[in-house]
């Protein structure tokens, strides 16, 4: 597998370039200078206890702006071509799977074919609440959400059942373009993860602070259990954070991509970079993601 560079661009709080729609423009700007892919995120809702994020301080405010991730690429994916669109990740517990799957395929169609959806049942419980949902059961929710996606993305009617969703003689309309669309699962990797990934998904997103090592070892398991279960363990996706290094100036962009080499030799198959970390203030996204293309090339 071809090893390739994922950029993250910020659909939450204040707009890169000022405003949503030059943040949308920034998909645009990556096709044309060479990323492969781009990623956003999700929250739903948000709760006055951010200082519940388990992985260091919380990037904004409660009342910050959260652009939807879905509705973000769909606007993305009318103007670009190649790029692929991910989501790293999507709370997908919180959207009915009925609806999740027409989303997703309709974006699919639009997109003719290039969505990755990252998934994962996030760490806020008042968003589960929120909806009504039970935050003690949103491992279950995930594994259910998933599999009816998976029924009504492959069948013509469709037939599901689960503890939290069920149906049969179900008809949705379109299918994705892509035979499969790629999930890719985030989290450590206890057992029931590692039994989403082998059964439902196609990739693994590592935890937030997850080292080379970590990665290494989770790949190397994964794999394992994809061969146990008669899949190739070359078709594993796995989407690793480059390794963030300081310059003189702030974050250095070519000593970062240094830990690209390590990363791929752990398993990694596309290198995630956040934009904001560079350009933080927006003056000139377009040049920063031609350097990070550049410098990601040299090491692969």
């Amino acid at each position: 597998m071809t090893p390739t560079l994922t950029v993250g661009l910020a659909n939450f709080g204040p707009p890169h370039g000022g405003s949503l729609r030059a943040m949308v423009e920034l998909a645009r700007h990556a096709e044309d200078v060479g990323v492969d892919r781009i990623n956003v995120v999700d929250h739903v809702v948000m709760g006055p206890h951010t200082d519940a994020y388990t992985w260091g301080r919380f990037p904004t405010p409660p009342d910050a702006i959260w652009n939807e991730p879905l509705t973000v690429l769909a606007a993305m994916a009318a103007i670009t071509t190649t790029l692929r669109l991910s989501t790293g990740i999507l709370i997908a517990p919180l959207r009915p799977a009925a609806l999740l799957a027409k989303t997703v395929a309709t974006l699919d169609q639009l997109s003719n074919g290039r969505v990755d959806l990252g998934v994962g049942v996030g760490w806020q419980r008042e968003e589960y609440l929120a909806e009504g949902l039970a935050f003690e059961q949103r491992g279950q929710l995930l594994d259910d959400t998933i599999g009816a996606c998976r029924a009504l993305w492959t069948q013509m009617p469709a037939a599901f059942s689960s503890p939290s969703v069920s149906f049969t003689e179900t008809y949705c309309s379109p299918q994705p373009v892509q035979p499969r669309v790629p999930i890719w699962f985030s989290g450590v990797l206890i057992e029931r993860n590692v039994r989403r990934i082998v059964e439902l998904g196609d990739g693994w997103i590592p935890i937030m602070g997850a080292t080379i090592d970590d990665i290494a070892a989770g790949t190397t398991r994964l794999r394992a259990e994809y061969v146990a279960v008669g899949r190739d363990p070359v078709s594993l996706a796995v989407q690793a954070p480059v390794v963030m290094a300081k310059g003189d100036n702030g974050f250095d962009i070519d000593a970062t991509m240094a830990s690209v080499p390590r990363l791929i030799e752990a398993g990694a198959t596309t290198m995630y970079i956040n934009l904001r970390a560079f350009d933080p203030a927006g003056d000139a996204p377009g040049e920063t993601m031609s350097r990070m293309v550049a410098a990601f090339r040299r090491e692969v």
